[in-house]
């Protein structure tokens, strides 16, 4: 089994801070294992239900009976099946001495488990849970994780046809089954062909209303298809960054599939031969480093951006910690390089350093504040910057 180490350390922090812990991730991305793997080092007493068993539920008819005698760590898998439960988990929290503290698991974004910020307040705390990242997985297993993805079934597969298939079969099933349990009714072959023509827009500004045409509706309507993809953790919008300067700037958003193996699904890609002669082959290498960067350095979503002039400059990812802005630029090159649109972006958007993160072996200056990091040295000469 696949470490998963930081996670770990990581939900043991907010477990030991907060009576509940919501674990918010795509479906089939670990969230399970790594509640259970924590629970299994805890010298606690732990319970575990699992909302997708008819017997849990039937035990949660009256949540607080249920609930109120146990003791360490409850768990309580697939928890947007029932956010009526979140009521009851206040009650629990709010107890003296906190006899058990509860860890649930969903497979949708606060924003669809509005309950939870609404009648947790200031007693839940959030980890959301992605694939496997580089630092999980090791740099040399870059190449299996760009082709395949960082879901662990997918990536662990005994080949790469057996990954396709099993992410083939998620899509499916995704589509068909926990979307409709989620209360979305969008036709699944609908939202299919939706998320195919995202998989060619990958690494892309957002455009409603060209989308629109091409699909035969609105853009009000493709604001919702992307709005249910990003809220179950399948699409990752970077919003536009705003400096206060005397250039147009682009104001909609970039749009990424967040899993490149789902990407590479909808591409009909295969094997890595069929990636390095795929047209997309850029705009995949600049979704898979700009996910790695983000888990590296173990900053929220909020904190990402993108940046665009109409007079071309530009920068893949801008990353804002307190005052201070990181930048990246993201080549699948072997020889990287300073561009004026990275001087113009240094200078405009002020920033502490710019990072062009390249397809090579060595880490080296390009210019002040400018330094080429090879992709196989990211772990090590990319530092976190998440404090806790």
């Amino acid at each position: 089994m696949i470490e998963r180490s930081r996670q770990s350390q990581r939900l043991r922090r907010l477990v030991s801070r907060n009576p509940v812990v919501a674990i918010l991730g795509a479906r089939q991305v670990g969230k399970t294992t790594l509640a259970r793997s924590f629970a299994a080092s805890q010298s606690r007493s732990v319970t575990v239900f699992d909302l997708e068993r008819r017997q849990d539920v039937a035990r949660l008819a009256d949540p607080e009976l249920a609930l109120a005698g146990l003791r360490g760590i409850v768990i309580l898998d697939e928890i947007q099946r029932r956010p009526e439960l979140f009521p009851a988990l206040r009650v629990l929290a709010d107890r003296p001495r906190k006899p058990a503290r509860f860890v649930v698991l969903g497979s949708a974004s606060r924003e669809l488990l509005r309950q939870s910020s609404e009648s947790l307040a200031g007693r839940i705390a959030y980890q959301q849970l992605s694939g496997f990242s580089l630092d999980e997985v090791g740099v040399d297993k870059l190449d299996r994780l760009w082709l395949r993805g960082g879901f662990p079934r997918s990536f662990t597969a005994r080949s790469n046809d057996e990954s396709l298939e099993w992410r083939r079969e998620f899509v499916r099933t995704f589509l068909e089954r926990d979307l409709p349990q989620l209360g979305i009714s969008i036709p699944a072959a609908t939202l299919e062909r939706f998320w195919a023509m995202l998989a060619h827009y990958h690494g892309q500004v957002w455009n409603a209303s060209e989308l629109g045409r091409s699909f035969g509706v609105s853009h009000h309507v493709m604001r919702r298809y992307l709005d249910v993809l990003q809220s179950t953790f399948m699409i990752r919008t970077l919003r536009p960054w705003a400096a206060n300067i005397r250039k147009r700037q682009v104001k909609s958003p970039k749009i990424y599939l967040r899993d490149s193996g789902v990407l590479h699904t909808f591409l009909d890609i295969a094997s890595m031969n069929d990636l390095q002669r795929h047209p997309k082959l850029g705009a995949s290498w600049e979704g898979v480093m700009v996910e790695a960067i983000i888990q590296q350095l173990g900053v929220r979503a909020e904190q990402c951006y993108f940046w665009a002039t109409h007079t071309g400059a530009e920068l893949d990812l801008l990353i804002v910690d307190g005052n201070s802005h990181y930048g990246f630029e993201v080549k699948r090159t072997t020889a990287p390089r300073l561009t004026p649109s990275m001087r113009s972006a240094l200078s405009d958007l002020r920033l502490k350093r710019l990072d062009v993160v390249y397809a090579g072996t060595e880490t080296f200056p390009l210019a002040s504040k400018v330094r080429a990091v090879a992709a196989s040295r990211l772990l090590s000469d990319l530092k976190p910057l998440a404090r806790g």
